[in-house]
């Protein structure tokens, strides 16, 4: 079969397009043909030896969807979709390639509103954003302020919306603040750190946030004097030292709490029963996701070095 696969990491020179053998499931596994895989950050960073514990040779890849062609006979021939947990693409063989093995519940099946395409764009962000909601006790009129506007920042606001909370984005780009808007979501651009806390209140009929999610990781400071008391702060990036200056004294005052969110945390059985509940809100009500780019496999290269440089567009690739 054709698959990406890295020998060594540090640079994305040693990502090559490669005959290697076909997967062998052995017992408790599947073996699922690939028909759409996405492309994440933390793909290029796998390969960039940003994950001290990746081994080598590696096909990498985090998230999938394609059809069992190896397995139980209930389960032959199902659409299924899965990825994004513990090891899979860093210490096994992840799905940047025509065919993947898996444990049989690391899978899940594919909502029949969703193609392949777009459920391979879901994983890493949807699962990120349910993560961080779940553990921030996100529900119903839970004041939410979400920071940044990417694949996670927009996850985020539509599963928030779908628990019934009071959401509002703050964006740095007055063309991202405008595009959310004509979507009817409240959203604000970002004019400084000093200003968020002031922002956010305007938002929020003076009243302070109950949550803050930084999907970017440079606002923690300015978030802990935006918090509501006893509000909660998750976080998922940080700069690349992985320090950033934290007013300890202000989130001690506020009764604050930070949350570190961490996909890779959760086994792939653990991410597949996210999935099914991920599911069950786009059946509902989240609008299905229709801005990436289909590439095939072989232009992978191309696409893992453009992530690289430009880091903004989603791709999809087909094997």
């Amino acid at each position: 079969m054709q698959a990406l696969q890295f020998s060594s990491t540090g640079t994305l020179d040693s990502l090559q397009l490669r005959d290697v053998p076909r997967p062998v499931p052995v017992a408790g596994e599947v073996l699922v043909e690939v028909r759409a895989a996405g492309l994440n950050p933390s793909d290029v960073k796998n390969v960039l030896g940003r994950f001290p514990y990746t081994t080598v040779p590696r096909i990498p890849g985090r998230d999938f969807s394609g059809v069992v062609v190896e397995g139980p006979q209930e389960l032959l021939g199902k659409a299924v979709w899965g990825g994004t947990g513990k090891g899979f693409g860093f210490t096994r063989d992840g799905c940047h390639a025509q065919y993947v093995a898996v444990p049989v519940n690391a899978i899940a099946l594919k909502p029949e509103s969703l193609t392949f395409a777009q459920a391979a764009t879901i994983g890493v962000p949807f699962i990120t954003a349910w993560d961080a909601l779940e553990r921030s006790k996100v529900g119903t009129g839970t004041r939410v302020l979400i920071l940044g506007a990417g694949a996670v920042a927009r996850a985020a606001q539509a599963l928030a919306q779908t628990r019934g909370a009071s959401v509002v984005v703050g964006a740095r780009r007055a063309e991202v603040v405008q595009e959310l808007g004509s979507q009817g979501v409240t959203a604000f651009e970002l004019q400084g750190e000093d200003r968020l806390a002031e922002q956010a209140r305007d938002r929020f009929e003076q009243n302070s946030p109950e949550v803050i999610f930084d999907t970017t990781g440079h606002w923690l400071g300015a978030a802990i004097n935006a918090l509501a008391p006893f509000g909660r702060i998750a976080v998922i990036a940080a700069p690349a030292d992985g320090l950033v200056s934290t007013p300890v004294l202000d989130l001690y005052r506020r009764g604050g709490s930070i949350i570190g969110v961490n996909s890779l945390l959760y086994s792939l059985e653990e991410c597949a029963r996210m999935l099914e509940r991920i599911a069950a809100a786009f059946e509902d009500a989240i609008p299905l996701p229709g801005t990436f780019i289909e590439l095939p496999l072989s232009n992978a290269i191309a696409a893992y070095q453009k992530l690289d440089q430009v880091g903004s567009e989603k791709v999809v690739l087909i094997p």
